[in-house]
């Protein structure tokens, strides 16, 4: 099993372990609930160094990631962010990303810890004839996440880069903890606000000890994998593996948005998606709620009023924010509609539940 250059420091702190996605990380210091509403409230600091992180360069670099991705890549500038997903050729989903535009022709793509060599052999298969560089530094890279309303105070007490001016879904380069060439991002998976930082293995430990030092007075705490879950849960937020496969479609995941149809280059399935916003799906990915303390778990069937198995639960949990059971799953279209009534079956039982709208969490507007 992998590690990351945290590692040991997590071990160190007490954190409850366990494997994902080929590494040991950690999925709790204290409590899930506990973890997910500092970060709500305050500030917390993720080790998220399983993800991958491929650079792309060359003057066909563009052509690549426009070929790949099912966003529009042309779209944005040197120092902006895309949240994507690379298409298969049957309409499906080989992986969600994220694409950081770093110069004019180079990009950096941050995938998913448990899709690295599948999505490095999909991008290099699609390179056969464009002579893109592709660089592999997932395992020299460490990836840390400050999110919360007040990431921001404790970030810049330890960084030059002006971390209040960086807007959303863009980045800056500049110095973190003393370190140099370190990548700073107002990205994040929370829903909370907050920045991502891409900087080499050798220096993680050192950002990470200097972060939570500065942010006691904003009351920082570590946060593991299991609040990262439902945080970005209560925001709808899709996960690899469970809300998006291989054999989902961005179209009937609610993905419409990142799968730019209209642009005039070819990505794979492009022609697919145009015919499923013509005709339809005949599925969507629905969020919502239980009229019950029980939590609807994935793989949970998912059934209509007469009790007829409809779909299946993708992600479920107790909302900390909330206190309430949320989930997501996919069900006929006819039945996707916000009030909708369904249930969930757990064993014998069938749980009452209705469609609602995500986010299931409003984000408070910052005063």
């Amino acid at each position: 099993m992998k590690e990351t250059p945290l590692t040991a420091l997590h071990i160190q702190l007490g954190a409850r372990m366990m494997p994902f996605a080929g590494y040991n990380m950690p999925v709790s210091y204290t409590t899930i609930n506990e973890e997910h509403l500092n970060v709500r409230s305050k500030v917390g600091l993720f080790d998220v160094s399983h993800m991958g992180q491929f650079f792309v360069k060359g003057k066909n670099a563009t052509a690549l990631v426009q070929k790949v991705t099912s966003n529009d890549v042309k779209t944005l500038s040197v120092g902006q962010a895309q949240y994507s997903c690379l298409p298969n050729r049957q309409g499906g989903i080989v992986d969600d990303l994220l694409v950081y535009k770093l110069d004019d022709n180079e990009y950096m793509l941050v995938v998913n810890a448990s899709n690295i060599q599948k999505d490095l052999d999909w991008i290099t298969a699609a390179n056969a004839d464009l002579d893109v560089h592709i660089e592999d530094r997932s395992d020299s890279m460490a990836l840390l996440a400050l999110q919360g309303p007040l990431a921001t105070r404790v970030l810049a007490k330890i960084t030059d880069i002006q971390v209040e001016q960086i807007p959303y879904y863009y980045f800056a380069t500049g110095t973190v903890a003393g370190k140099d060439n370190v990548i700073v991002s107002a990205t994040g998976y929370t829903g909370s606000g907050g920045y991502e930082i891409y900087l080499d293995n050798q220096d993680a430990v050192r950002v990470w000890e200097l972060l939570m030092e500065v942010g006691q007075e904003e009351g920082i705490m570590p946060i593991g994998l299991g609040a990262r879950d439902t945080l970005r849960l209560e925001m709808g937020f899709c996960l690899y593996g469970n809300d998006i496969t291989d054999a989902t479609s961005p179209i009937e995941a609610g993905l419409g948005w990142i799968t730019k149809t209209a642009v005039e280059d070819d990505f794979y399935s492009k022609d697919t998606f145009i015919k499923q916003r013509e005709d339809g799906t005949e599925r969507k990915l629905v969020a919502f709620t239980v009229d019950d303390r029980r939590v609807p778990r994935n793989g949970y069937e998912i059934v209509d009023e007469a009790g007829a198995v409809i779909g299946v639960v993708t992600s479920g949990t107790m909302s900390p924010s909330l206190d309430i059971p949320i989930g997501m799953g996919y069900v006929p279209k006819a039945l996707s509609k916000k009030g909708t009534a369904i249930g969930i079956k757990i064993r014998s039982k069938i749980l009452p539940a209705t469609v609602v709208r995500a986010p299931f969490y409003k984000v408070p507007k910052a005063t």
